[in-house]
């Protein structure tokens, strides 16, 4: 684990996204708390469905109709984000705060080459001129590992592979060398080997400007691989907040035994892999008590019927589970032990 400054980047409080639409109200992100230190790198993790990609695109203030924060802050270096204008949340985005998306297909225009797209970023934030502002593009596009970055950098996404293109997306994020990164899924569709280059080279520049990252992903083997602390989000709330060795060694919810029971690692069998049962509910129907209780092989009647807070243990460890309540009483098949240590080393 990297050593973390214990200084304050960013600190999510409360932070509720719903979406309201014929069909109802869509809690997608629904009172969620985390604290991204400098320097260190935090996952969210979880199903698809689970709140992540919404989480981040409530920190950029990039939110659709008919997507909407409507409580909690954001604050960023002390400021909170939600009272900024668009103004001058367009001068945060891509010089303070950068975001990595999904698909980078879809997020480079298709109509400009790569050295146009990483250029602008520089004309934008740091007010070069054209001559300039490519030179430090085609250097960037190098420093990013594309081979031969004056050639590439005349090229339009779609001359360039899946991993190349991820770099040119990690090149612009970079350009003015941001305080926080957000990364969403950034090795998804790209093969083992790319990806590991990809989260190699997100390390080397991470190191480089000392910039903290938030990493977005349900690959929990990237997790063991490069987080200093990992939030386990389910249904719009984070049901355990803990360092990753944590996660790993002593997962406490069962949400999150269950992830790592349907890992496979080097020492067990894949007859002994076991799915969750059930899908993530709708977010427009949550249950009442406990929003995994219905696909929890331990639950009572009260995790059916009342609401689980999130509680803090003795070593400073959040997990939002009925279990590590003064309620839960009279119960032999707690979930604390059932599931033996993965370890890093499991999912390397």
């Amino acid at each position: 684990m990297s050593s973390i400054h214990q200084e304050k980047l960013l600190e999510v409080q409360g932070l509720q996204t719903y979406f309201f639409t014929d069909e109802g109200t869509s809690k997608a992100v629904d009172g969620i708390d985390f604290t991204v230190y400098r320097g260190e790198t935090l996952g969210l993790v979880g199903e698809s469905g689970c709140g992540k990609s919404m989480t981040s695109l409530s920190i950029m203030q990039l939110l659709n109709r008919p997507g909407k924060t409507v409580g909690g802050r954001i604050l960023f270096k002390n400021e909170d984000l939600l009272t900024k204008s668009e103004e001058q949340m367009r001068r945060i985005r891509g010089k303070e705060i950068s975001m990595i998306f999904q698909e980078p297909m879809t997020s480079l225009n298709p109509v400009y080459t790569v050295g146009e797209q990483v250029a602008e970023v520089f004309r934008l934030h740091e007010n070069l001129g054209r001559k300039e502002a490519w030179a430090k593009a085609v250097e960037l596009l190098r420093v990013v590992g594309i081979p031969s970055p004056e050639e590439r950098s005349r090229q339009e996404p779609f001359q360039l592979s899946g991993g190349m293109r991820q770099r040119v997306m990690i090149a612009m994020a970079m350009a003015c060398q941001p305080d926080l990164l957000i990364a969403d899924e950034p090795t998804t569709a790209l093969d083992v080997t790319v990806q590991s280059q990809i989260l190699d080279l997100m390390k080397e520049l991470q190191q480089r400007m000392g910039m903290s990252i938030i990493l977005i992903t349900h690959d929990l083997g990237v997790v063991a691989e490069t987080c200093d602390r990992v939030a386990v989000l389910y249904a719009g709330q984070i049901v355990e907040y803990a360092y990753a060795d944590s996660i790993f060694e002593h997962p406490k919810h069962p949400y999150t035994q269950g992830l790592l029971q349907s890992l496979p690692s080097i020492d067990q069998d894949q007859d002994e892999l076991q799915a969750i049962p059930g899908t993530v509910p709708s977010p427009y129907d949550l249950p009442t008590g406990c929003r995994f209780a219905p696909r929890c092989a331990y639950r009572k009647e009260i995790c059916s019927s009342q609401k689980p807070e999130l509680l803090t243990t003795d070593h400073g460890e959040q997990v939002r589970c009925w279990m590590y309540s003064a309620e839960w009483q009279n119960t032999d098949a707690t979930c604390k032990h059932n599931i033996s240590p993965l370890g890093r080393s499991a999912l390397a």
